[in-house]
């Protein structure tokens, strides 16, 4: 016997707004994105199923900017991303190596010594809570429409476009027009629906990162099953969750709180007097890669140290010093959608380099760009990606100060 159905009864949608360039999403990726169309002029709407900014960076407690260079001295992302990673630490006045609070490396600031550069990685450190602020508040600045507690739940296409993106609220279902969708949600979820090839793991393992009182010191705790940076299930710990099924991304919740609570015990037992509270627990699922586009193009580990002629960024590798991905548009445009763009970890990346790809500095790098590219689209194309002009838009990002450049790809010293 098949599984019931029911019948809900057709209605006509308010279309309540309508943007150049509509961001789905809103960690930071997507306020990468939104931040960069506004300034290039776009009218800008960003949705968030949550009620913060940030994401994992913020609701998921996980708090390190990982690192604009490559591991050998040379920095390979600037611009927008860098303006991002100075942010999260703006308002700190001294390291708390505890808590995890710490600021840029002194080497890294104007006039640091070079040579420490190359042992030292350029990285911060961030108050979660300081950061969701500082985020909001860059984006009202920069004049962007924000939408909390909203979901995309459908799309309504015509002629091989996104014309309106439905979404859900306390207002119920309503429409949102626009000249170009990018997809922030770190699941692909706009992709998926919209149409585009999508791949989907369930190799994500139990992590939590949570902060906790002892006595007055706030301590950070780093706490996750053993993962597979391939996104296999190999040398992993499960149990294992896919991000696209509602069940077990309430089971990842559960077994997520579980870990934390036996993490919990033990530091109560290792105290003599026991007295350790929680005080900020994340409250999001904190999957690591869930579902991605499948685009024209997947980025793969073998392309590593390799230039394309679309480039759009770079990004260093997180786990170990000297590889450097250069990020082509194609990794990032829709194929069915011609004006959809995929940001953050739902790029077209394969699970070879999917780690890499999946961390803030590579997502802001995707976002910057895109929203740049869905400015220039809607105030010139009228939103067809792929008419815009790859040097015209590699220029207007250089001149924002991205690095673009193929010497940066190679390795130091090759």
């Amino acid at each position: 016997m098949g599984q019931p159905t029911v019948s809900e009864q057709a209605r006509e949608l308010p279309v309540r707004g309508g943007f150049d360039v509509l961001v789905a999403g809103g960690g930071m990726a997507g306020v990468s994105a939104a931040v960069s169309a506004a300034r290039n002029g776009a009218s800008v709407c960003l949705i968030e199923k949550a009620c913060c900014l940030g994401g994992l960076a913020t609701l998921g407690v996980v708090t390190i900017w990982l690192p604009l260079c490559d591991g050998r001295g040379r920095q390979v992302i600037a611009g927008l991303p860098e303006e991002l990673l100075k942010l999260s630490v703006s308002d700190l006045t001294e390291n708390d190596l505890r808590a995890r609070f710490v600021g840029v490396p002194s080497c890294w600031l104007a006039g640091g010594d070079t040579e420490q550069r190359k042992r030292t990685r350029y990285r911060a450190e961030f108050n979660p809570s300081s950061y969701l602020l500082a985020l909001e508040e860059l984006l009202i600045d920069e004049g962007v429409s924000l939408l909390y507690d909203t979901r995309v739940c459908g799309v309504a296409r015509e002629g091989g476009r996104i014309g309106h993106v439905i979404v859900e609220n306390k207002q119920g279902r309503s429409a949102l027009a626009c000249l170009c969708v990018i997809d922030a949600t770190g699941d692909a979820d706009v992709c998926f629906l919209a149409g585009e090839r999508t791949e989907s793991l369930d190799t994500n393992v139990p992590a939590g990162w949570f902060y906790h009182l002892s006595g007055r010191r706030l301590v950070l705790n780093k706490l996750s099953n053993p993962y597979c940076p391939r996104a296999t299930k190999e040398d992993a710990v499960g149990p294992f969750h896919r991000a696209d099924r509602a069940e077990e991304v309430t089971e990842h919740l559960i077994e997520t709180r579980r870990l934390i609570r036996a993490r919990l015990a033990e530091i109560r037992a290792e105290q003599e007097d026991g007295d350790v509270q929680p005080v900020l627990l994340p409250t999001i699922p904190c999957f690591r890669m869930t579902r991605r586009l499948v685009g024209a193009f997947s980025l793969n580990e073998r392309h590593v140290n390799e230039w394309f002629d679309d480039t759009i960024g770079l990004t260093g590798d997180w786990r170990e010093p000297g590889p450097v991905y250069a990020l082509p548009f194609r990794a990032i445009a829709g194929q069915a959608n011609r004006n959809l763009l995929a940001v953050g970890r739902c790029i077209s990346a394969d699970r070879t380099v999917w780690d890499v790809t999946r961390a803030i500095p590579a997502c802001t790098v995707t976002g910057a760009a895109a929203g740049t590219a869905a400015a220039m689209a809607s105030q010139n194309t009228g939103g067809d990606l792929a008419k815009l002009s790859m040097a015209e838009m590699r220029e207007r990002l250089t001149e924002q100060g991205a690095l673009i450049d193929p010497a940066l790809v190679k390795q130091a010293g090759r």
